[in-house]
């Protein structure tokens, strides 16, 4: 009698194992019990882990000004040592122009510099730095993490889509800063910030004013709203009714603290008086592809407005390999790495441009450093090419492998690449074989289970005829893409026989790989 297969529990049950197995703590800010799967070292270790890659995903640190940088972290310090969690909180200023700020788990915390020049005062700054300090005192990242844990445990896909840029673990970052939270996360980081706000000596008279410049914006029709969806309003969707909540929590959060608007003018001024370098250059951005020249009229413009800015030196990278002049293109990546030698972006490019000159050692430098700042598809599919032009196989096919996830002719290659190599690990992933019976021989059925053609297959057959065993090594020359074949092997059998075959693959490679 055959043995029965054991079963195994559905993905639902498992779920309610592990929520009878978690514990359930107090929220360090709301006070009220909730299921908790992730410790607070492994918060910790999380926005640690994600922090760096987060920030190169969001433009890379803003560096042109670095008493501007201190000044946004002394005032987030303050407001962090009021919070009703202790955290190791990290404050920084990204160099983007979309008005936006993000909040890992662990208390890493980042605002751009285009979200600063529309802050009026230094209440508005701490409304903004309060509210993502919540985010992370509250653990509203690590619940978002845990219900994607549960989402995975019942089958369905995790929120957000993944980047076709950042990949392996640079993925997780871009998806981290991209959560979305619900609204009654978004209303208790509102009330519990403006808690911190006064707290620390702020007027929370602020988040009132902020909320309403947000919710104007949002409504308006202004040449810059796209930026706000695009950039704060994804994730922190403005509302009248967080106005509203907002203006009723002065009740019980007085206003009448500091403003700060002076001080923070004259934080700003640097920043403020090159506004029009930065409008400079996102103008040459959006050139580039449509009018090439004109963005560089653009961009060199923004460069002597602010000559000290990496940034702009980038751009004007992508403007002249927009007009295929590479060598003046890649002294620009080399000033832009000069002048902020940590972002992955003028590394990716510059060693593309190396090794396209056949300069395979420094594109391998700059590419290396690329990826260690950011892994990204195309930094990691042109790595891996070059390493395996250097014999480093098992790397290259790492790399092939983490590129295979982005889409388009990109994606398309990187998995051509990685199933050339690993085909002739494990090829019995690519092509599958089983052992039947058929009029006294034992045959063998023989399946391409990849959209390639493969070349160079050999089975082997193992057999045991009335306990004497006995084998074969069947080939195939060629098998197309999803094609099956049967075929003896030169093993026979009578009929009253007892007989037990297997067969695996053992060799195989992709047709065009010879």
């Amino acid at each position: 009698m055959p043995r029965r297969r054991p079963k195994f529990p559905s993905a639902l049950p498992l779920a309610a194992l592990a929520l009878t197995l978690a514990g359930c703590a107090a929220n360090p800010v709301t006070g009220k019990r909730e299921l908790s799967l992730i410790s607070t070292s492994q918060e910790i270790a999380m926005g640690e882990q994600n922090y760096l890659p987060s920030q190169q995903a969001a433009g890379g640190l803003y560096t042109a000004d670095a008493a501007l940088t201190e000044y946004v972290a002394a005032v987030g310090r303050r407001l962090a040592l009021v919070s009703d969690r202790e955290l190791p909180y990290e404050f920084v200023v990204l160099n983007d122009g979309t008005p936006n700020a993000w909040a890992l788990p662990g208390g890493k915390i980042a605002i751009n510099r285009g979200l600063l020049l529309q802050l009026d005062n230094e209440a508005e700054l701490a409304a903004v730095l309060a509210h993502e300090i919540v985010h992370a005192a509250a653990r509203h990242g690590a619940r978002a993490v845990q219900r994607s844990v549960f989402t995975g445990l019942l089958g369905a896909a995790l929120p957000g889509d993944v980047s076709n840029t950042a990949v392996g673990a640079a993925g997780m970052a871009v998806q981290l800063i991209n959560q979305k939270y619900s609204r009654k996360a978004e209303s208790a980081a509102d009330y519990h910030g403006m808690k911190y706000m006064r707290a620390a000596g702020y007027d929370t008279g602020a988040a009132v004013t902020l909320q309403e410049k947000f919710v104007a914006l949002s409504e308006s029709e202004s040449a810059g709203r796209d930026k706000w969806i695009s950039g704060l309003f994804a994730s922190h969707p403005p509302s009248t009714e967080r106005v509203k909540a907002n203006r009723a929590a002065l009740a019980e959060f007085s206003p009448g603290g500091e403003l700060g608007r002076d001080r923070y003018r004259g934080k700003l001024a640097y920043l403020r008086a090159r506004r029009g370098a930065y409008e400079n250059a996102e103008r040459a951005r959006q050139l580039i592809e449509s009018d090439a020249q004109s963005a560089l009229r653009a961009i060199n413009k923004a460069i002597r407005q602010e000559p000290r800015e990496a940034l702009f030196r980038g751009i004007k990278g992508h403007a002249l390999t927009q007009q295929e002049r590479l060598r003046e293109a890649a002294r620009e990546y080399d000033a832009a790495i000069q002048m902020g030698p940590d972002f992955y972006q003028w590394y990716l490019v510059r060693g593309i441009i190396h090794y396209h000159f056949g300069e395979r050692r420094p594109a391998r430098a700059a590419l290396e450093r690329s990826n260690e700042l950011l892994s990204t598809a195309l930094g990691s599919y042109s790595l891996g090419e070059i390493l395996l032009a250097d014999g480093e196989r098992d790397r290259a096919k790492q790399l092939f492998g983490d590129a295979s996830v982005a889409e388009g002719e990109l994606g398309k290659s990187a998995r051509l690449a990685f199933v050339k190599l690993d085909i002739a690990d494990i090829p019995g992933r690519y092509v599958g074989a089983a052992a039947s019976y058929a009029g006294g021989e034992v045959v063998v059925i023989v399946k391409n289970l990849t959209p390639y053609e493969v070349t160079g297959i050999v089975i082997q057959v193992d057999a045991v005829i009335n306990g004497q065993p006995a084998s074969a090594r069947p080939s195939l020359r060629r098998l197309a893409g999803g094609a099956k074949v049967s075929m003896p092997v030169g093993i026979r059998y009578w009929e009253e026989d007892e007989v037990e075959a297997s067969a695996k693959v053992v060799r195989a490679k992709l047709a065009d790989s010879e």
